[in-house]
This record gives C-alpha cells, sequence and structure tokens, in this order.
C-alpha cells in the first residue's frame, strides 16, 4: 500500500498512533474469521424463524441480504484502507461522520453483540442439556469458559481458532446435508410450502446472520502487511456463509416440515436422521456459536477500547475490565432465562440493521473526502451507484417499521 498522504486529509491523533502490535492474519484464518463470525445463532434460528413463511421467501432474503451486505461490507473494507490508524466501526464513524454518527454505530455494535451473545449463551445451555442432560445453566457455563478464554488471548488466537473449527464445521456439515439427500423420511416438497405474507419478518433474523461488518476493521488490522487481501476474503467469506445458511435450513424443513421446527434447528434436524446426526448436528451447533461468539464478542471488545480510547491491546487491567463487561451480561441474563434466543436474535437485527445500512455508505463518502493514505483497492462504481445504496435503505427501513408494527400487534409477526 502507498504511504502517500492525500491532500487535505484530516491528520490522525495521538490516540489512534499509539496501536498494539499487528498480528498478521493468513487469507483462510481472514475467511475463517467472516464464516465463523457469520455462522452462528443465526443459522440455528432462521429455519425455526421462517416456519410460517417456509423456505423459498428465506433462500430470497438470502440472497438478497448476502448480497447488500457484502456491499456494505466492501464500503467499510475501503474506508479502512483509506485510514492510516487502525480504528474500529465506531472509531471510522467519529473520524469520518462525527461523534454522534460515533455513537449511534457504537450503540449498534453493542446491542447487536450483545443480543448475540445472550443467544449463544441461551442455546448452548439448552444444546449441552440436549446432548448430556445437564442443567441448562450448568452447560451454560461450560460453553462460556474456552469462549471467553480465547477471546481474552486475542485477534491471532481468535483467528487460528475459527480456522480450526470453520474446517471441521464445514466436513461435518457435508455429511449431514448428504445424510439429508439420501435419507428416506427427506420431502423436498417441504420446500414449497409456506405464506410469503410473512416474509418481510424473516428478513430481520437473515440480516443478522450476514452481520459481520463489524470485523472488517479488525480483519484489516490482521490483513496490514497484504491489504489487497482484504477485499477478497470478505467475497469469499460471503459466499461460504450464503452456501451454509442455504444448505441448513434446506435440510432441517425437508426432513422435519414446517411444522416440527424447534427454536435450535438442529435439535429437530438430529432427531430425525438418527443418535450419530443428533450428537453430530448440535456439536456442529455448538462450534457455530463459539466461532461467532470469538468473532462478535472480539469486535465488541475492541470496539469499546476505541471508543474510550484504552490500551486493551498492551494493559491487561483494562482488558480484564472490557472483558467482563462484554461476557457476564450475557452470560448472567441466559443464566436467568429473561431472554428466548429468537427474540434476542429479532431485536439486534432490526436495530442494527438499519444503522449498518446507512452508516457505512456515510464512512465511505467521509473516508474517499479526507482519508489519508492512498488505497490499494477501491469498491467499483457498480456497488456504489446511488441506486444501490436507496435500496439498501429502502428494504432496510421497510424491515424495521414491519418488526416495530409487529411488536405493537398491527402486523403479524411471523413466528
Amino acid at each position: 500500500m502507498s504511504e502517500e498522504t492525500i491532500q487535505g486529509a484530516v491528520p490522525f491523533t495521538v490516540a489512534e498512533c499509539k496501536e498494539a502490535p499487528v498480528k498478521s492474519l493468513s487469507f483462510l484464518e481472514g475467511v475463517a474469521m467472516i464464516v465463523g463470525t457469520n455462522i452462528g445463532a443465526g443459522i440455528l434460528s432462521i429455519a425455526y424463524a421462517a416456519r410460517k413463511a417456509g423456505f423459498m421467501p428465506l433462500l430470497f432474503w438470502l440472497i438478497v441480504a448476502g448480497i447488500l451486505t457484502t456491499i456494505t461490507m466492501l464500503y467499510v473494507a475501503e474506508s479502512t484502507l483509506r485510514t492510516r490508524a487502525h480504528l474500529q466501526l465506531s472509531g471510522l464513524s467519529e473520524r469520518y461522520v462525527g461523534a454522534l454518527g460515533s455513537w449511534i454505530i457504537f450503540a449498534a455494535v453493542c446491542v447487536n453483540s450483545m443480543g448475540a451473545l445472550i443467544a449463544y449463551m441461551s442455546g448452548s445451555g439448552e444444546l449441552l442439556n440436549s446432548l448430556t442432560g445437564l442443567p441448562r445453566s450448568l452447560g451454560s457455563l461450560i460453553f462460556f469458559i474456552p469462549a471467553a478464554g480465547i477471546l481474552w488471548l486475542g485477534l491471532k488466537a481468535i483467528g487460528r481458532s475459527e480456522k480450526v473449527i470453520c474446517i471441521c464445521m464445514v466436513a461435518m456439515l457435508a455429511i449431514l446435508f448428504g445424510a439429508t439427500l439420501l435419507n428416506e423420511k427427506t420431502q423436498f416438497v417441504n420446500l414449497m410450502q409456506g405464506n410469503w405474507i410473512y416474509m418481510i419478518p424473516v428478513f430481520n433474523v437473515v440480516v443478522f446472520c450476514f452481520s459481520a461488518q463489524y470485523i472488517v476493521p479488525e480483519m484489516a488490522r490482521g490483513f496490514s502487511d497484504k491489504p489487497e487481501q482484504l477485499p477478497k476474503a470478505i467475497i469469499t467469506g460471503m459466499v461460504i456463509t450464503f452456501i451454509l445458511l442455504a444448505a441448513v435450513p434446506m435440510s432441517v424443513i425437508a426432513l422435519s416440515g414446517l411444522d416440527n421446527i424447534t427454536q435450535v434447528a438442529t435439535l429437530s434436524w438430529g432427531k430425525v436422521l438418527g443418535n450419530w446426526a443428533f450428537f453430530s448436528a448440535n456439536l456442529f451447533a455448538l462450534f457455530a456459536m463459539l466461532t461467532s461468539y470469538w468473532g462478535l464478542g472480539g469486535s465488541l471488545v475492541t470496539n469499546i477500547g476505541d471508543r474510550f480510547k484504552l490500551a486493551i491491546h498492551t494493559d491487561m487491567k483494562k482488558r480484564l475490565l472490557v472483558m467482563a463487561i462484554v461476557t457476564l451480561p450475557p452470560f448472567l441474563l441466559a443464566y436467568s432465562g429473561m431472554v428466548s434466543f429468537v427474540n434476542a436474535l429479532y431485536i439486534a437485527g432490526t436495530f442494527s440493521g438499519v444503522v449498518l445500512s446507512i452508516m457505512p455508505m456515510l464512512i465511505l463518502k467521509g473516508a474517499r473526502a479526507r482519508g489519508d493514505i492512498q488505497p490499494s483497492w477501491t469498491c467499483s462504481s457498480a456497488i456504489t451507484h446511488p441506486g444501490i445504496k436507496i435500496l439498501i435503505i429502502l428494504i432496510y427501513f421497510a424491515s424495521a417499521v414491519y418488526a416495530i408494527a409487529a411488536l405493537f400487534k398491527l402486523l403479524p409477526a411471523g413466528w
């Protein structure tokens, strides 16, 4: 990347210059961070969320949301490549949009991440209860220990762990998907059932499945020695994500039908295929929750450090404090059973989806005007066309309006 400073650029502050030593990510580790962050609670809940709408509306939204989310992630990628300092989304917003924009996106990061972490804590307890008979609260605690432990170790540990587990997840899913195709109980006619009138609320959960914008700045930090690989890793990771997100609910719905889907879909999937599949599918579910916990949890830790100018990469006391803020509330809420699995995702997806439809556009606009280095890659004019931006805003806002109306029972909630 050229180190040439762009004329008229905003000079970066002393706080921005105090960066932690960067640990390089490999291309595969970067792709695994995208896949691992995306494939978590969302992949386990979308079949249940679509049990009234059906598979075809779900597939439609997976395509639409996947494309639009990839575009906004590429907006963030170019913005990071135009910025000398390694800033998170809230830092990029403060630099290129202003203080208000920074706080709005920081709130979106917190709401989305906390909603996800609560869902992972709740879902892991339910899965371990089904697998071992352990109390749900104890299952959540067992999940919490390795999840928080790797998070404490930082970016490189997260990248390596997600690479290993993602490879295992893809292999397990390929076996389970093949078993579904060969099973005599599989009824592909189930995929044609449903009601398109319920398609809108499905979008809110689907959006959450693709919410990996938060980790793009963290990936950029790991790709600082090879920035041209950042957009390639994003696109590759998102394509793999789409394939996995489509395969799991397709298998579950084809096997079980729309009326027999549990909140954590792999429970019903495994029961139909047999004991070996029950164990494998729910181990896959635990892996999925674990990788997403690391991706979003790690991003939230770094965003808090960036937002409040805390040296979390060098000061272990401050890192421990931020870790406690990030990890303990979701664990305690899930432990208490106050928030259901799907509702946590629905609330998080609605709020963060609207914010993330707008802020990357504003960040990119500011970065192109006031970035301080020449990027090695830029978004094509096709994906930065005003028509694309208007479409993104309209779809996300329509989804939010529907969610509010459904909350007040003015429209069907969808599940």
